[in-house]
């Protein structure tokens, strides 16, 4: 007969039913487990990948700045040299010129982009194009060329700069890549070729990905040959910080960390430093988590007059302005 009352369960199936919930529990741990211990290898992966990086970027200093004289204390400015060096030219001009001034206290920085075409007269040299300065300064003592461009550039500036770092466009591009890619907003439609230095531009006007070779064509482009209207150092200018700001967004995501491994592989060869490594250590530690809203850009408008760019003076004291608020 049915009393409608159901049977009681098993003690097997008891058994199952306090355990379902514990294997879940027991499951999920493991995962989080494996996690961690993946992470902790790729994070030493990319600590052994990353000190030999700095090995290999570094002046080979292993100076311990003096407290007050490191990057986590005191302002500091960098100048930063984009170098355009073909097999086909043999070119040393650095067609990206950049000053940045970095506040540790505030976590701040500004940085300014100057015309590679500026017309540029330091003391005891003859007037040349800015970006020229870079192989001048190799020419008269390779050993002695970051003082002499740091002596000329800040004279310029009016602000002390600390150190230089040079970057070759072949890194550039493989960031980029490495990365898988970045979004920018093209702002025109961009045509040209060269067949005396392998050049060959072509870009549409829109927000798309880019990759490293596109990238490097959209903050080079300059003139047109194939029926699109030119550029001026001006929009330049503008593009390669739009292409820095992209680059910064890309290391602080998630999908960019899971790539480090490859950027740091592309990075080694083609930059080099003035910095010693114990002072890269602090730059990095100091800056890593720098956001871009924290970040002034800022390029020094000016005129052309074939052959330089004459800068505004308006334009160039604010830019000294900028700089020296990072530097107090």
């Amino acid at each position: 007969m049915s009393t409608g009352i159901p049977p009681l369960p098993s003690r097997a199936e008891r058994r199952g039913q306090h355990r379902r919930p514990r294997s879940l529990l027991k499951a999920v741990w493991y995962v989080f487990l494996s996690i961690l211990i993946v992470g902790a290898g790729y994070a030493g992966y990319l600590f052994f990948k990353f000190d030999s990086l700095l090995d290999h970027v570094s002046s080979g200093k292993s100076d311990k700045a003096a407290e007050e004289q490191s990057a986590s204390a005191k302002p500091m400015a960098v100048l930063l040299l984009g170098l355009d060096t073909r097999k086909q030219t043999g070119s040393l001009n650095t067609d990206v010129i950049m000053v940045a001034a970095m506040n540790p206290a505030k976590k701040t920085a500004a940085i300014i982009s100057i015309p590679r075409d500026t017309y540029f007269k330091p003391e005891g040299y003859r007037a040349r194009k800015i970006n020229s300065f870079y192989s001048v300064a190799l020419k008269e003592d390779k050993d002695k060329a970051d003082d002499l461009l740091k002596s000329m550039f800040g004279a310029y500036l009016g602000i002390p700069i600390d150190y230089t770092a040079v970057v070759n466009f072949k890194t550039f591009e493989d960031i980029v890549d490495n990365f898988g890619g970045i979004q920018v907003d093209v702002d025109m439609d961009m045509r040209y070729v060269d067949h005396a230095d392998g050049t060959d531009i072509n870009l549409h006007k829109g927000v798309q990905v880019l990759n490293g070779k596109q990238a490097l064509d959209f903050v080079r482009y300059r003139k047109s040959n194939m029926g699109t209207a030119p550029s001026n150092d001006f929009q330049r200018n503008d593009r390669q910080q739009k292409v820095i700001s992209a680059i910064v967004d890309k290391f602080k995501s998630l999908d960019g960390a899971l790539k480090l491994g490859g950027v740091l592989d592309g990075m080694g060869e083609n930059i080099k430093t003035d910095i010693s490594k114990t002072q890269l250590q602090q730059f990095i530690k100091t800056y890593f988590g720098i956001k871009n809203e924290q970040i002034q850009y800022y390029h020094v408008e000016g005129s052309w007059k074939s052959p330089y760019t004459y800068l505004d003076e308006a334009s160039l004291e604010k830019a000294k302005s900028l700089l020296r608020e990072q530097l107090n």
